[in-house]
């Protein structure tokens, strides 16, 4: 068992506000979207109001908001993005949220039992744009294992073998 925690933030620009007709579908599955997670397996917490989501934070300015969350490892948080419903909300992406040319996910590790900050979240989104995926901001494409084990070395990409090289 390790003694950190994955800890996530992805961000998306609104192509209209969050209250518009446009943006009515994505609304209506928040909550259950957020509902799944809280009982994933390998879920351990996110970023929310009281309102149960984090829709209302306004850290990034204009329509940008943010998910922040933290899973006990990189294939829980793997499989709730792709092996569950959040996977058909998520290909629906465009006709909600403005392409964004720069990394806009980032993964990195933390010590169990804390809470990222979205200070710390932004760090290192602003680290995996300026530098690539490195053990302290990567990507599911480019994942690291903890800090506690041995090698600082990419892990295998999920779902694909790497290549011997």
């Amino acid at each position: 068992m390790t003694d950190y925690h994955l800890a996530q933030l992805n961000i998306a620009e609104m192509k209209h506000p969050l209250d518009s007709p446009p943006m009515a579908d994505f609304v209506a599955n928040l909550a259950p979207v957020n509902a799944l997670a809280d009982t994933a397996p390998g879920f351990v917490w996110r970023l929310q109001t009281e309102d149960g989501d984090a829709t209302a934070i306004d850290f990034f300015g204009g329509n940008v908001i943010v998910n922040m969350s933290v899973w006990t490892d990189v294939e829980a948080l793997h499989r709730f993005v792709y092996r569950t419903a959040h996977a058909k909300i998520m290909a629906r992406r465009k006709e909600w949220f403005e392409r964004i040319e720069a990394a806009y996910t980032v993964l990195w590790w933390i010590a169990a039992g804390t809470t990222p900050s979205l200070e710390e979240a932004q760090a290192r989104l602003d680290q995996l744009r300026a530098h690539g995926p490195s053990p302290e901001a990567f990507t599911f494409k480019q994942p690291f294992p903890p800090p506690d084990e041995t090698s600082r070395e990419p892990i295998a990409v999920i779902g694909r073998r790497r290549s011997a090289s």
